[in-house]
């Protein structure tokens, strides 16, 4: 069974792309419930789920928090 689908560039371990940690604890049952939608949807890199999971949650409210000429009322009009 081959594998058809898209390549991935594999970093080089000497030189990883972020340095900087952060740290998130969680109870037993959140990661009991993060573990089970993982293996539901066949995630495997957890950490590259978690940080785009975060990444675009603060993006999209970025995106509905940003400044416009007219409230949100008045455009509906």
């Amino acid at each position: 069974m081959v594998n058809s689908g898209k390549k991935r560039k594999k970093v080089p371990v000497s030189n990883p792309p972020r340095r900087q940690r952060m740290v998130c604890l969680m109870s037993e049952e959140e990661v009991r419930i993060v573990d089970r939608y993982l293996e539901k949807y066949q995630i495997t890199n957890k950490a590259r789920w978690l940080r785009e999971t975060v990444l675009s949650f603060i993006h999209q409210n970025m995106e509905d928090d940003y400044p416009t000429l007219f409230k949100e009322h008045d455009m509906r009009r």
